[in-house]
């Protein structure tokens, strides 16, 4: 442990902009920790927090960037890359959607504060049309506040924080085998969750090619739902023939508009 902190303090910038990199390009590294010992070392007087923030907005400004022109020129297909290697494929874009539709394009600025929002917070706003220069401002703004809100939690409670890696450097290398452990049980949840999701859905399943067999054959017996959100709807305005728009957070509410007595088929892309 003290020859982490070591490390911080002589490479602390270097080892924050690769972290804060790291996560911006949608890997699994988590830059909170390095933000919250830059945050506490630069109460101790041995950091800056301007210069901190300077290596932050640099770290995650080309990679939200790149996102950004991607989303603006791939569109969904970035979308649902970013989606399989996510944790929460099924909820991360969602989620996103429904953030800028409630905030529009301020949700830029707190994107970085939601776990999974942040890298995808970037395609989408190149899908729905802000402005690059707007862009740049809002993503900027949003990189200060997220991580001026960590370094200053650091920075805060410095003590705090200085006792914890006492204990943690006592407890030595089984700190990083309990943390390690708890990073491992968290994945296999996930895992887990995604599998038995995905075993759900393969029992209740109907192809495209008939589906649009039986509509084309004039099959009444089906209803086909379109679940997307309104962010969606805009930016890609297609629909399955005869479809009825409810999205899916509006399924509780306009239940009662879903016939009872005939198969029911819900799409989302």
């Amino acid at each position: 442990m003290n020859d982490a902190v070591q490390v911080l303090v002589q490479y602390g910038y270097v080892v924050l902009f690769a972290f804060v990199l790291a996560e911006q390009i949608g890997l699994p590294i988590p830059a909170v920790p390095v933000l919250l010992g830059v945050g506490a070392l630069a109460g101790a007087g041995r950091m800056s927090l301007v210069l901190a923030l300077g290596a932050v907005v640099a770290a995650s400004l080309p990679p939200d960037l790149v996102w950004y022109e991607l989303g603006r020129r791939r569109g969904a297909r970035v979308l649902g890359l970013l989606c399989r290697i996510s944790l929460e494929p099924d909820s991360c874009v969602r989620r996103t959607e429904n953030l800028f539709t409630r905030s529009g394009r301020k949700a830029l600025l707190v994107a970085k504060f939601v776990p999974g929002l942040s890298t995808v917070a970037p395609p989408l706003a190149g899908m729905v049309g802000v402005g690059r220069g707007q862009f740049i401002v809002l993503d900027s703004m949003g990189a200060i506040l997220w991580s001026g809100a960590w370094m200053g939690a650091g920075y805060v409670f410095s003590d705090t924080l200085e006792l914890v890696a006492a204990r943690a450097a006592h407890l030595g290398n089984y700190a990083l085998l309990i943390v390690g452990a708890a990073l491992a049980s968290y994945i296999a949840f996930k895992f887990i969750q995604r599998q038995r999701f995905l075993r759900s859905l393969r029992i209740a399943r109907i192809t495209p090619e008939e589906l649009k067999r039986r509509l084309d054959a004039g099959d009444g017996n089906l209803v086909v739902i379109d679940t997307r959100s309104a962010l969606e709807v805009d930016t890609a305005p297609y629909a399955i023939r005869g479809a009825m728009w409810i999205a899916a957070e509006e399924l509780d509410q306009r239940h009662l508009e879903v016939p009872r007595d005939r198969e029911i088929v819900l799409y989302c892309t």
